[in-house]
């Protein structure tokens, strides 16, 4: 059967002073363990050496609170290297890895008890730590491994041939299997099975000496059972489990009693060092009562000498001759033996309860850092802490309880009585101590959290047990007492504490008052006193305490007894404090958001009013998750009430969207009343935009189709046609169907000669060259780009700047004027929001030389553009306005003088490169 390995410590690549390796050869409560030196290297590396060859079928480790190993690897050798022969280095085998958690989840005030399973033969292991994981508490960069266990068997004995053939034997005739699942955990049911009393937790938990006693028993009891002296073994089962309790208790007064001398309170100290030594006592003289611990002074280790390693932990082989223990029944016969043992003297509180006998989970030792002390050459009582933890309001009689504490954390079955009550304790409790009495009073002021606990619970059953026709003010007065003392409670660290004062609300609201019929003034006294309590714990540092606060006050208002009275909803809506905490605002929130879908606002204690001054009032508060769950409160507020809803809120308007959470809101309102939000509108609009654009290109393209037909057909037909038809059909292909005034003295099929299809402009020097210079130069409805020398329409610049131009990569469009804008100095010209907005296509146009809006259509951009009202930013029309003051009055600018004064000037100046020639019109014209 697997048990637990002694081992020593070879060596250790480094430890800061005081925490040498050496310490995890002993395993009690108070043992620091190894800690790796300040700032040190990594990896580092721990050699142990088993006594003796074995197969290691358990690792176990106890980390430290908050110096904790990211990883740590395993490697086993049958025997130890020399290390300064490299060839000799790989004679250590890699068993695998494991990885601790960082511990942030419970703040670092908890300790991770790693177990690992292997089967590796060898007598030397290896752990090799890595870098450790970041936290505020470890300054230092440190790695630290509070304990290790080792079990396994003895290479010789480990293999399962060994089982005897009797036992083969009889397996085979009960029809027991090995491998039977149902047998799985049990002694019989499996040769692998390890006993409890070899975890590590055990030792590290257990007052060492009482350890010794447990294991001395277990052997007894083991002896008794291969013997069938089944009822003694029943004892002895019993007698076990007391004195884990028993152990327990006696360890965790040796906590307080070293977190007393770090305080320097000495007092302190010698009070729990008596208390232990008559604790101790008084089990031991039961024990010897009843003949279970006969021969105790070879049993019991003296108290002045140091601790000693694990090395009596071996085979059966290669442990040291124990004393004996004498047979229980032949000292004291089997009618002692049947009374229990180990009982508390009795209570005089008629409250107390009974003694509990049950085996406890191992109590979790507290958190903080070790004091630095040499363990070694110290006295065991003068051992240092695991992890004392510093206290400011009272002193440290109990311990303190984290989250991942909780799972393990039992009440311990042997407790002493609660101390007599100070006189201010007295003072503030004398009501309740004139109903209650003296002693459960007392429980409940204790300073030991399982005496605060069992007073709970111990008034919670006298309450259950008042008779119904106790008169009225009897019933009354230990209603009022019992309020008195759950209000206190509530406020306990302890989690057990806590839910204890629930149990014991909840039966006083919904039993103990229908019971006896008291009136609605008894239940609003038990809720309004304790409500406040319960708020503010919904506030707690611990998530677990929260929750439960949050939960309970949840249910309590759907009480039946409760919810007529209106009380919690109004606690509830109260505004939230500036200086609030954050958990504590949340669940306020929450517990709203919660009940106003159990409850509604109808003659509920919740009114519209006060609701949504609440929410919006929390809009505005720092932490992100209050203002969310009140956008929430606010939508559900909405689905019941929106005319009354839309009387809290600003108006929906374009500076209110500029806050996120009302436009939250709004687009919230929108989605309820299924109408479409600011988003899809604007996806709708450029999905129809896009939409529109690919039609039109088609269309282009069609006509560029039917274009380059009829030009292929015009160069096999002369049919008087001149080219500059053409190249005008070609620039009314561009979106601009400009239709020429009528004029009856122009035949029909000549009306676009000398005309510019742009502007309007009609002249008899508007020949082919004459034309290009008119497009070049003077045409009021066209620009040349200034990037790519290009002529285009002044409409259609924008667009040429963005897909067209040979420079458009370098062009932005702004969403706000909906203009063309170097990349550059586009995040500028947004941030200043100097720009002037466009509008819709279909409400006006947009010039992008003078950046205004007009009216919308075709012949406003004429208008815009050559009338002298319009644009003043046209440069050409400038040019045209400072000309004409050396006109005759009354002359025209159209006229046929100024076309042939273009002739002229056109006759002498060539087409400029990248302008509108025979060749290149139709391309540099091209939208």
């Amino acid at each position: 059967m697997p048990h637990k390995i002694g081992f020593v410590v070879v060596s250790s690549s480094g430890h800061e002073d005081g925490f040498s390796a050496r310490e995890l050869m002993i395993h009690a409560p108070t043992v620091s363990g190894w800690r790796s030196p300040r700032f040190c290297q990594f990896p580092q590396e721990i050699v142990l050496q088993m006594v003796e060859r074995c197969r290691i079928r358990k690792l176990q480790l106890l980390a430290h609170q908050y110096m904790i190993s990211s990883k740590i690897e395993f490697y086993i050798s049958e025997s130890l290297p020399e290390y300064f022969v490299p060839y000799q280095a790989e004679r250590f085998r890699r068993l695998g890895y494991v990885s601790l958690c960082d511990n942030q989840k419970t703040g670092c005030k908890a300790r991770e008890l790693k177990s690992v399973y292997v089967d590796a033969v060898g007598q030397f292991l290896k752990l090799i730590f890595h870098q450790n994981h970041v936290n505020k508490y470890n300054t230092y960069n440190q790695v630290a491994l509070v304990a290790v266990n080792i079990i396994g068997d003895p290479a010789d004995f480990g293999d399962e041939s060994n089982i005897t053939s009797r036992e083969k034997l009889i397996d085979h005739y009960l029809g027991h299997n090995p491998e039977d699942p149902a047998l799985e955990g049990t002694y019989a049911g499996r040769s692998d099975y390890i006993s409890p009393l070899d975890d590590l937790a055990f030792d590290m938990y257990q007052d060492p000496e009482v350890a010794q006693i447990i294991r001395k028993l277990d052997e007894r009891k083991r002896e008794a059972v291969q013997r069938e002296r089944y009822d003694h073994a029943k004892k002895l089962k019993q007698a076990i489990a007391d004195l884990q309790k028993v152990g327990e208790r006696l360890g965790r007064y040796e906590v307080e009693k070293r977190c007393a001398v770090e305080k320097e309170d000495y007092d302190l100290a010698k009070e729990k060092k008596q208390q232990m030594a008559c604790y101790r006592a008084q089990v031991y003289e039961q024990l010897e009562l009843h003949g279970l611990l006969h021969g105790e002074l070879e049993m019991r280790r003296p108290l002045d000498l140091p601790l000693q390693p694990l090395d009596h932990f071996s085979s059966p082989h290669h442990r040291k001759p124990a004393p004996s223990l004498p047979q229980p029944e032949e000292v004291a016969p089997e009618s002692q033996l049947a009374h229990p043992l180990l009982q508390e003297k009795p209570s005089s509180s008629p409250l107390a309860p009974p003694p509990r006998h049950t085996a406890v989970d191992q109590l979790l030792p507290a958190a903080g850092p070790p004091p630095r002390s040499n363990v070694d050459t110290l006295p065991y009582d003068e051992r240092p802490l695991p992890a004392p933890r510093k206290q400011q309001a009272e002193v440290l009689t109990e311990p303190d309880v984290g989250e991942a504490d909780l799972g393990t954390l039992r009440r311990g079955g042997v407790a002493g009585e609660p101390e007599p009550l100070s006189e201010k304790a007295l003072r503030e409790a004398s009501s309740a101590v004139d109903v209650l009495g003296e002693t459960l009073v007392a429980g409940a002021y204790s300073k030991t959290w399982s005496c605060r606990e069992d007073a709970l619970l111990g008034l919670c059953r006298r309450l259950m047990e008042v008779p119904v026709g106790t008169p009225k003010e009897d019933v009354k007065s230990m209603l009022r007492a019992s309020v008195f003392l759950v209000r206190r409670a509530m406020k306990d660290i302890v989690t057990s504490v806590f839910q204890a004062s629930l149990k014991l609300l909840k039966m006083m609201i919904t039993q103990y008052i229908p019971k006896h019929q008291l009136s609605k003034l008894e239940t609003t006294h038990c809720v309004e006193r304790t409500i406040p309590a319960l708020l503010a714990r919904t506030g707690d540092s611990s998530t677990r305490l929260r929750i439960m606060a949050s939960n309970f006050i949840q249910e309590m208002a759907l009480f039946k007894e409760v919810k007529p009275l209106q009380i919690i909803p109004s606690y509830l809506v109260q505004p939230l404090k500036v200086n609030c905490s954050a958990h504590l605002a949340m669940s306020q929130m929450d517990l709203l958001a919660r009940l106003l879908r159990d409850l509604g606002t109808g003659s509920t204690g919740f009114t519209v009013d006060s609701v949504m001054k609440f929410a919006v009032s929390a809009l505005e508060h720092r932490v992100y998750e209050v203002r969310e769950t009140a956008v929430r409160i606010i939508l559900d507020m909405y689905r019941q009430h929106q005319a009354l809803t839309l009387e809290y809120l600003p108006p929906d308007d374009s500076s209110t969207r500029r806050n996120i959470l009302y436009k939250t809101i709004f687009e919230g309102f929108a989605k309820i009343d299924g109408r479409p939000t600011d988003a899809e509108v604007k996806a709708q609009k450029r999905a129809a935009t896009e939409e529109a654009e690919k039609q039109k290109k088609e269309e282009i393209k069609v006509l560029q189709g039917q274009l380059a037909a009829l030009q292929e057909t015009q160069a096999h037909v002369q049919v008087g046609t001149s080219p500059q038809s053409w190249l005008t059909f070609s620039l009314n292909l561009q979106g601009r169907k400009a239709v020429p005034p009528e004029d009856p003295e122009i035949p029909d099929n000549h009306y676009l000669d000398n005309l510019c299809i742009f502007c309007g402009e009609r002249s008899e020097s508007f020949t082919e060259e004459g034309l290009d210079l008119h497009y070049w130069k003077y045409c009021l409805m066209l620009t040349r780009c200034d990037h790519c020398r290009q002529v285009v329409e002044i409409s259609s610049l924008t667009e040429h700047l963005l897909t067209e131009c040979d420079q458009k990569d370098g062009f932005g469009k702004c969403h706000r004027c909906s203009e063309a804008v170097r990349k550059e100095e586009l995040p500028r010209h947004i941030k200043a929001k100097e720009c002037n907005p466009a509008k819709s296509e279909k409400l006006a146009n947009r010039c992008p030389l003078c950046h205004e809006n007009f009216t919308p259509g075709e012949e406003a951009w004429k208008v815009h553009l050559m009338g002298p009202a319009g644009c003043t930013r046209n440069l050409r029309k400038t040019h045209i306005l400072h000309k004409a003051q050396a006109v005759l009055p009354g002359k025209g600018l159209a006229g046929t003088k100024s076309g042939s004064s273009g002739a002229k000037s056109g006759s002498k100046i060539p087409t400029p490169k990248g302008g509108l020639s025979k060749s290149s019109s139709r391309t540099h014209t091209k939208r």
